[in-house]
């Protein structure tokens, strides 16, 4: 998730339970084409991280050829995930994100050059169920990784039209898994606590969730989803003073690896997260969101009650984007041709959001 993964934050949700903690997305032409420091930056991974999982996105093969070949050669990647699932307007309107699946001969150029330029490293792929109702592109997507090599499969199970509104379609995930057969299918999709993700397996008979939306806030989610997998009972969620001991650490790794001024701007947004849920008050919540320097993160902390418990209901609360439903804009003419492997040009890279 952009903003959200980098590595002090995979770090965070690493010391709480096992997972592939996949990093925020990268363009794929900076890391072909240049040094761009920002883009390096996120591709970045903090020393002894591993496995090392990033995530890339791009609309062409060759490009993205070149990029992976680069990320195997000097960043010592472990895994490749390419994420096609990009709803936004500002990508979808240049033929980038959700709209790259549309065009089948398009998506197959670009994960073959992925999956052929990694190597040994695994390639997994992302998308979405389809444009919107009327095009669902979900199930020729999963053929098509696999055909070309893919070690997994994930579906979030909304359209790009949805956007992060309505509810997950847990269904077309059971459809990908019948017909996607020789490598894992990973479900995405409304996974807010443990025992929605082994509702989710046994709904659909996916092989593993994706979660996205579900962690902000709660890293210690993924120590809930081990004990769940093992068939041990879910502690219940943490007191207050869990949640801003955890809070203190995050921010200052954030500081560390960004600095003081971008690493406290960058954890404001995380506050809302951590407490939702939590009977904090509206003036406290406002404090941290306006936060200018760990002292006063420090400072509004120490008055919080550490003894205070999750809200009821409180782990279901949606954090993140909820944004949709939304008309998919497209470029002119770009479903004429489903088969064309033509490249929507560099407008397409140029911005990227969400996932």
């Amino acid at each position: 998730m952009a903003g959200v993964t980098n590595a002090p934050y995979r770090m965070i949700c690493r010391r709480f339970g096992a997972g592939l903690f996949v990093s925020e997305m990268v363009m794929a032409r900076p890391i072909a084409e240049s040094r761009n420091e920002r883009t390096w930056k996120l591709a970045e991974f903090a020393p002894g991280e591993s496995p090392r999982s990033l995530q890339i996105y791009g609309t062409d093969a060759a490009i993205m050829g070149r990029a992976v070949a680069r990320l195997v050669e000097e960043r010592h990647v472990d895994h490749i995930d390419i994420n096609f699932g990009c709803p936004v307007r500002k990508v979808t309107r240049h033929g980038g994100g959700a709209a790259v699946p549309a065009r089948r001969g398009l998506l197959r150029a670009i994960v073959r050059a992925a999956v052929g330029a990694a190597q040994h490293v695994p390639v997994t792929v992302k998308f979405r169920k389809g444009l919107d109702d009327r095009l669902v592109t979900y199930l020729d997507a999963g053929r098509i990784a696999e055909d070309e090599g893919c070690a997994a499969v994930a579906l979030h199970a909304r359209t790009a039209e949805q956007l992060y509104s309505g509810v997950a379609d847990w269904d077309a995930i059971a459809t990908l898994k019948t017909c996607v057969t020789s490598i894992p299918v990973l479900g995405n999709g409304d996974v807010w606590e443990a025992h929605d993700a082994l509702a989710m397996m046994r709904h659909t008979g996916c092989d593993g969730v994706v979660i996205g939306r579900g962690c902000l806030g709660r890293p210690w989610l993924f120590r809930d989803l081990a004990a769940a997998f093992q068939g041990d009972p879910v502690p219940p969620p943490p007191l207050l003073g869990e949640i801003s001991e955890t809070m203190g650490v995050h921010a200052r790794a954030l500081v560390e690896w960004f600095g003081p001024v971008i690493g406290t701007r960058e954890f404001r947004k995380h506050t809302s997260w951590y407490l939702s849920g939590y009977p904090v008050g509206h003036a406290t919540r406002v404090q941290l969101n306006t936060l200018g320097s760990l002292d006063e993160l420090d400072d509004v902390l120490a008055t919080l009650d550490p003894t205070l418990s999750m809200s009821p209901g409180g782990m279901q609360l949606r954090r993140g984007p909820q944004a949709g439903p939304k008309r998919v804009n497209l470029p002119e003419g770009w479903l004429d041709d489903r088969d064309s492997t033509e490249s929507p040009g560099r407008e397409a890279e140029l911005v990227v959001s969400g996932g």
